[in-house]
C-alpha cells in the first residue's frame, strides 16, 4: 500500500518550501498565481487527498447555473463541466445537486432549499447576484467566471482568442472579425483581449465594425444571426470570423450557407470550446479545445482546499480543421 502523499513531498517536486505549498493549497495569500497554480497542479498529479485541508462539513455542493445561459445550448459545455464536478464530488463522498438562477429569482431561499454546504458557480452572473451568493457566507469557488478577490478556474481564454486568431493569419486571411453575445462576460472579453494581440503582432488594424456585437435580444442565435449578416453585408466583409464559441461558429456556418459562402473558401471560421459537434459540422469547426471535465474538477479541488483568492488558468489547445 503507498504512503500517501504529504505536503513535504509536493514541496520537493515543486521546489518551494512546505510552507507556500501550505498556502497555495489553502488559496491564502502572499504567493504569485503561476506557483500557486504549478503547487495545486503538482499536488493533483501526486494524487494528495485535498480532504485533508477541510472539515467534515463540506458534505453538499450545489452547482450554480445562470438562468441566461439557455440551457439547451449551454448544455454541450456546461453538462462536460458539470460531469468534471460530479465525479470529484463523489470520490470525495460529497453529494451534488443543481440550480438555474436569475437576478429575479429569490435566491437566498432557493439555494437555502438544496441545504448546502458549499457553491459553484459556472458561466456568467451579474456582479449584484454574485454578491446575493457572498452575502450566504458559504465557500464559493467561481469556473469560467472572474471576479476580484474570490477563488476561480478559468480556461486561458487570452492564449485561446490568440491562437485562434494567429491560427486565421497564418491562413493568410487579413480580414479578421470577432463575433460575440456580449462583452459583459469576462471569458468572451478575455478572448476578445487575445484576439487583439495577435492582429497587433501581426500589426493588423481592423474596422471597428469588424467586432460584431450580437444585438440584445431574447433570443441568442435571433441576435448572432442579425450581427453575422451586418458583417457579410459590409461594402468590405470579412475573409474570416473568430466566433466566441463553437454555438456562434455554427450560426455563422448556417449564414453562410443561406448567403450561398462557402467555408473556408470565401471565408474562414474558428470557434471555441471544442464541443461534441464541433466534429460534426459541415464542414468540421476549428476550434479551441478546453478541458471541460478538468475545469469541474479543479473547482472542486478549490473548495476542499478551501481557497480564499486568485485565478487557476487551465491549458487550451487549437484544433485545426477544415473550418480554417
Amino acid at each position: 500500500m503507498s504512503k500517501p502523499v504529504r505536503i513535504r513531498d509536493i514541496a520537493d517536486a515543486c521546489g518551494v518550501s512546505p510552507g507556500a505549498v501550505s498556502r497555495a493549497l489553502k488559496g491564502q495569500p502572499g504567493l504569485r498565481d503561476d506557483t500557486r497554480q504549478r503547487i495545486i497542479s503538482v499536488a493533483q498529479q501526486q494524487g494528495y487527498d485535498f480532504t485533508r485541508l477541510r472539515s467534515d462539513k463540506i458534505k453538499r455542493v450545489l452547482f450554480l447555473l445562470h438562468r441566461q445561459h439557455n440551457i439547451s445550448r449551454a448544455l454541450p459545455f456546461y453538462s462536460q463541466l458539470l460531469l468534471g464536478i460530479e465525479d470529484t464530488c463523489r470520490e470525495q463522498g460529497i453529494a451534488l445537486s443543481f440550480l438555474a438562477i436569475g437576478p429575479g429569482d429569490a435566491v437566498s431561499e432557493q439555494v437555502m432549499l438544496h441545504q448546502p454546504d458549499a457553491l459553484i458557480c459556472a458561466g456568467f452572473f451579474e456582479p449584484e447576484l454574485l454578491a446575493l451568493l457572498q452575502q450566504m457566507k458559504l465557500p464559493l469557488v467561481l469556473a469560467d467566471l472572474w471576479a476580484p478577490g474570490m477563488p476561480c478556474v478559468n480556461p486561458d481564454n487570452v492564449l485561446g482568442g490568440y491562437l485562434a486568431t494567429h491560427h486565421l493569419i497564418a491562413q493568410g486571411r487579413r480580414r479578421i472579425a470577432f463575433l460575440a453575445s456580449s462583452l459583459a462576460h469576462y471569458s468572451i472579453r478575455q478572448r476578445e483581449k487575445g484576439y487583439r494581440q495577435a492582429l497587433y503582432e501581426a500589426q493588423l488594424l481592423m474596422p471597428p465594425e469588424y467586432e460584431a456585437i450580437a444585438p440584445p435580444l431574447l433570443d441568442t442565435e435571433q441576435s448572432l444571426t442579425q450581427a453575422v449578416n451586418e458583417l457579410l453585408a459590409l461594402p468590405t466583409p470579412p475573409d474570416a470570423i473568430f466566433a466566441y464559441n463553437d454555438a456562434a461558429a455554427r450560426v455563422v456556418l448556417r449564414v453562410c450557407e443561406l448567403r450561398g459562402l462557402r467555408v473556408p473558401a470565401d471565408i474562414s471560421l474558428v470557434g471555441f470550446d471544442d464541443i461534441d459537434a464541433a466534429a460534426w459540422t459541415s464542414p468540421p469547426l476549428t476550434t479551441i479545445a478546453v478541458d471541460k471535465q478538468q475545469l469541474g474538477r479543479r473547482a472542486v479541488m478549490l473548495l476542499l482546499a478551501e481557497a480564499q483568492e486568485g485565478n487557476t488558468l487551465l491549458p487550451v489547445s487549437l484544433v485545426a480543421r477544415a473550418s480554417a
